[in-house]
């Protein structure tokens, strides 16, 4: 297990510009499953639990991981997998201000992919689905865990935003008739980005990964002058299928056409790391999901520089 934490925390340095660092794990003898590198903050062995009357069915317990009392969630059952499991392991994670521990059955090994090798997962027949991506190593394919989706079944929706943030007049005056663009791969943020503009009554443009993103852009950015019109700003996500927001707003500064954009990067991915990425790619600010009251004020805080420029 040392080893292993050794080489998360020195192939987090390789992620970025289309490269998915992900560490591998079953949950059963079949199917492979993998999370973001960079979610995993420690990989143990299962610890005593303590039961919760009260919990969500997906928590099979809470335990004290590196002096921090956590929620340990049951993967095998957050995939309503069938019969029973045998979770040896954990993987403590960190993401969307939140940490908590997986138990899953067994933890393998970390590969490094290329986005454009991962791809959108199947649509579910019934249900929620919990992944948000696959790919494959060798012959086998690779299923890529929403995990924020599965926090979101257990904690619910995030808080509605405080009435006072905004003057909805005016906003509506500074808009001019912009909306913002968005690029995430995950209905969970999606969901809770459309929710926030909503009550700002800011149009929104939603699209699913930083390739659907980047052509849009291309399209509009033949009409000159056209990005400045209609988009206020970009807020894209980090993680995403095919094309990832380091990339997109990389792609975005070479184009003259359309480098003025304001570009936020909207991660459940926090940490030195990714604000040293921010600055490399290009993007005006960084800000950690899912927080109503943070997006909307990073969002009124671009109207405003629009407004004094």
């Amino acid at each position: 297990m040392a080893g292993l934490l050794e080489r998360i925390e020195a192939q987090t340095q390789l992620a970025g510009f289309n490269r998915l660092a992900l560490l591998l794990f079953r949950l059963d003898e079949r199917q492979i499953f993998g999370i973001n590198v960079l979610k995993v903050v420690a990989v143990q062995k299962r610890p005593a639990l303590t039961h919760m009357p009260s919990a969500h069915p997906f928590v099979a317990g809470i335990a004290e991981i590196r002096g921090q009392v956590m929620p340990v969630i049951d993967m095998w059952k957050a995939l309503d997998r069938d019969g029973d499991s045998s979770s040896a392991h954990l993987i403590v994670s960190e993401f969307s201000r939140s940490t908590q521990a997986f138990l899953v059955r067994s933890v393998d090994r970390i590969i490094h992919v290329d986005v454009d090798r991962v791809r959108p997962p199947p649509a579910a027949e019934q249900g929620p689905s919990y992944l948000t991506a696959v790919t494959e190593v060798g012959q086998q394919t690779v299923e890529i865990i929403d995990v924020e989706r599965i926090l979101s079944e257990i904690v619910g929706e995030m808080p509605a935003l405080e009435d006072t943030v905004a003057d909805l007049a005016s906003v509506q005056r500074a808009l001019a008739g912009r909306s913002v663009l968005v690029a995430d791969d995950s209905r969970v943020a999606r969901g809770h980005i459309q929710r926030v503009l909503d009550q700002l009554g800011i149009p929104a443009i939603m699209l699913n990964d930083g390739r659907q993103a980047l052509s849009y852009l291309q399209k509009l950015a033949m009409q000159p002058g056209a990005i400045e019109k209609e988009l206020l700003m970009l807020i894209s996500d980090v993680e995403m299928p095919d094309m990832d927001g380091y990339r997109l707003t990389t792609e975005i500064r070479r184009d003259p056409r359309m480098a003025g954009l304001y570009v936020l990067l909207h991660s459940s991915l926090s940490g030195i790391f990714n604000q040293a990425m921010v600055k490399k790619v290009g993007a005006d600010r960084f800000l950690a999901k899912l927080n109503a009251d943070e997006l909307a004020r990073a969002v009124l805080d671009q109207l405003n520089l629009q407004q004094a420029a």
